[in-house]
């Protein structure tokens, strides 16, 4: 392991050596003035090996005609147009609301810029049933750039002290243990959220991932499944190390409210990536031609993130004329 990246497992363990499948896995798909790439992401959701139960795509509010391509082109998607932008945030937690309402056992999520190739889910359920410990709770695909290469922007966060036997569990579905992940393209069980919450809408954009795949984590077991691929195409082959200019805002606030209102991490890890955000924000400010941007950002997002906390994702997206379904926990054996 190098940094935060994960390395991937020796073996030749493939998703064909188990067969059994979850009864219903269903997609949610957050779309945002991108119609083009989104048709692509649509294109390799509704064409994978394994097949989707649903897909849900959660427009926020496109102006490029976004809603009308997919009704056009996709009209087995239930398409949700939301009437105010929520950012990544309020679609995701629109997404998952939607999908465990439409009774899923586990939820994909990806941006509208995630291409997957065409056994990418099958790959995820295939480790998910596979795994003879702790049922999964998070399975994060391996995501690459257009030209192939490990896309920084997207590398899961290794599990600081997993154990030998979790280690060997993860190894003999070809996976590895995880910490947090991304949401592009992760598998995440509707159980688990119903126990521990929809991501905080109120985050608009970065760190919503981080915060709720850690607060999924903190007792759950996530695995980084390299077998399973998707291309995120980026405009750029870059992390978020790149100057972010005026919305490092929203890195600083939500960094804020994750390290003091969050119960996704243990004090120890606070102070473990509360160091390693000190760190980057060095390098961020050190590369930036934009300072001042990048201190105005720093100042006005330490001072929201400690002057109040995220509110409650009903709040949010009802306040954005966008109501999501309520989470209720499951009344049901998990699958």
């Amino acid at each position: 392991m190098v940094g935060n990246t994960v390395a991937e497992p020796d073996g030749a363990w493939c998703a064909s050596d188990t067969l059994a499948y979850v009864l219903n896995v269903q997609a949610a798909v957050v779309a945002y003035n991108r119609k083009e790439l989104l048709c692509e992401a649509l294109e390799g959701v509704t064409t994978q090996t394994r097949r989707l139960d649903a897909v849900h795509v959660v427009d926020n509010a496109s102006t490029d005609g976004t809603s009308e391509m997919v009704a056009a082109r996709f009209p087995s998607v239930s398409l949700h147009t939301l009437p105010t932008n929520t950012g990544g945030a309020g679609g995701f937690a629109a997404g998952l609301a939607l999908a465990l309402d439409a009774g899923a056992d586990l939820v994909w999520l990806m941006d509208d810029d995630t291409v997957p190739t065409a056994n990418a889910l099958e790959e995820l359920v295939a480790a998910y049933e596979g795994y003879r410990g702790q049922r999964p709770v998070a399975m994060a695909s391996k995501v690459v750039w257009t030209d192939g290469r490990d896309h920084p922007m997207n590398t899961p966060r290794s599990r600081p002290g997993a154990s030998r036997a979790e280690r060997k569990d993860a190894m003999i579905v070809g996976c590895v243990p995880v910490r947090s992940a991304s949401f592009v393209s992760l598998l995440v069980s509707a159980d688990a959220v119903r126990s521990v919450g929809l991501p905080e809408a109120d985050f608009f954009l970065w760190n919503d991932d981080f915060e709720f795949s850690t607060r999924l984590l903190r007792n759950g077991v996530g695995l980084y499944c390299p077998a399973s691929v998707v291309e995120h195409r980026t405009k750029t082959f870059g992390s978020t190390v790149v100057d972010p200019g005026e919305r490092f805002y929203y890195e600083v606030r939500n960094k804020i409210w994750t390290f003091t209102r969050s119960t996704g991490l243990a004090p120890k890890e606070k102070a473990l990536y509360g160091g390693s955000t000190l760190r980057r924000w060095a390098r961020t400010f050190s590369a930036s031609e934009n300072r001042g941007v990048l201190l105005s950002g720093l100042g006005r997002g330490l001072i929201d993130g400690v002057r109040r906390g995220p509110r409650d994702v009903h709040e949010v997206m009802d306040s954005a004329g966008a109501p999501i379904p309520t989470v209720e926990p499951s009344r049901r054996a998990p699958p």
